[in-house]
């Protein structure tokens, strides 16, 4: 997979949501792979791969509000990037129920917002709009969801991202029309994958966290949802895919805008009980109980990608197993402080030569 990174080499890659947690793997590949990065994003809230990462000066980083189309605009004009990955997001179900409005006003209005910016450039540009496999009207059935399925979401952040592949959609149709590619010159495409894990993720409400935080103080994990399965994978699966899109895209922009799933090979779901049960095997101690309640928010118990679009297309498919994802995500939290940022760039050329 070393040739994803090669194309990468001296093109000028502008990334929202750099200081999240894939935002920063991302970052990270390509400071990797020789491209020149400006990010764009809030300043990270939690304590995460961002801060261990800053130190290094891998990218020009704007802390900024997606919401601010002035700062965006300056930001991306002055730029004048070669490629667009548009990460930036309110990424969480739970907190989605606290602000339900913002939620739709960062993730819909500012997607529209980039895209906007995008479509005046005056040059050539390949953007990659990274939403969540939540965007499908789940009807949590034994199910595979493709690319074509019906949109929707019964919770606030789903609803948004599903509103987001509309914008998209529009934006494609509108402003990024493939009819009119040779007077435009600009491309569009959209990434759906979720329930990403790996290391230097320490966000509320995300599993891993939950997991980590408590195996290090020797305190029992409290699990919500023990039997919702989930198409589980390492951060690096789906953003290779977010590269290997990106570059296909850039080379023949007609065939390749539209969406894409990424997730886990269709017999390598694993419930949330069997996730922990691994961690903690990986982890040599620990033990769990669940915590499920009624009063808890609505969160989907079954959720399946069918992924042989990108196979068939992109020529890209999972390389870790569910098993291997978490062993590699322990791995790094296992890592003393100073030697994280260091081991993020091991695992990363380790996956690549995979």
């Amino acid at each position: 997979m070393q040739d994803i990174l090669s194309y990468y080499k001296g093109k000028k890659v502008f990334i929202t949501g750099h200081t999240g947690f894939k935002g920063s793997w991302l970052m990270a590949c390509l400071h990797l792979a020789g491209a020149t990065i400006k990010g764009y994003a809030l300043a990270p809230q939690y304590e995460g791969l961002f801060n261990d990462l800053e130190p290094l000066h891998l990218a020009d980083s704007i802390i900024a509000d997606i919401r601010d189309k002035k700062r965006l605009q300056d930001e991306i004009n002055s730029f004048q990037p070669d490629f667009i990955f548009h990460l930036a997001a309110q990424p969480l179900v739970r907190r989605s129920y606290e602000i339900p409005a913002e939620t739709f006003e960062v993730n819909v209005a500012g997607t529209a917002t980039i895209l906007e910016v995008a479509a005046g450039l005056p040059s050539k540009c390949t953007v990659v709009v990274i939403t969540t496999d939540k965007v499908y009207e789940n009807k949590e059935k034994n199910i595979l969801y493709k690319e074509d399925d019906v949109l929707g979401g019964y919770d606030p952040y789903s609803a948004s991202k599903a509103c987001t592949e509309i914008v998209v959609s529009s934006f494609r149709n509108s402003f990024f029309n493939t009819d009119k590619y040779s007077s435009h010159h600009k491309a569009i495409a959209s990434a759906r994958a979720g329930n990403v894990i790996g290391g230097g993720d320490w966000n509320t409400d995300r599993i891993i966290p939950d997991i980590v935080r408590s195996l290090q103080k020797n305190e029992t994990i409290n699990v919500r949802n023990p039997n919702a399965v989930r198409p589980w994978q390492h951060v690096l699966e789906p953003l290779a895919g977010y590269l290997q899109l990106g570059a296909l895209l850039d080379t023949d922009p007609l065939y390749f805008s539209k969406p894409y799933n990424f997730g886990p090979q269709p017999d390598d779901h694993l419930t949330v009980k069997e996730l922990v049960e691994i961690a903690i095997q990986k982890w040599g101690s620990g033990n769990w109980v669940s915590s499920a309640n009624a009063d808890q928010p609505h969160e989907a118990g079954l959720l399946q990608l069918d992924i042989s679009r990108a196979v068939n297309e992109l020529k890209w498919q999972p390389v870790l197993s569910s098993n291997e994802a978490i062993g590699w995500t322990i791995d790094w939290y296992k890592q003393p402080a100073d030697k994280r940022s260091g081991f993020v760039f091991q695992q990363i050329k380790k996956y690549f030569a995979l």
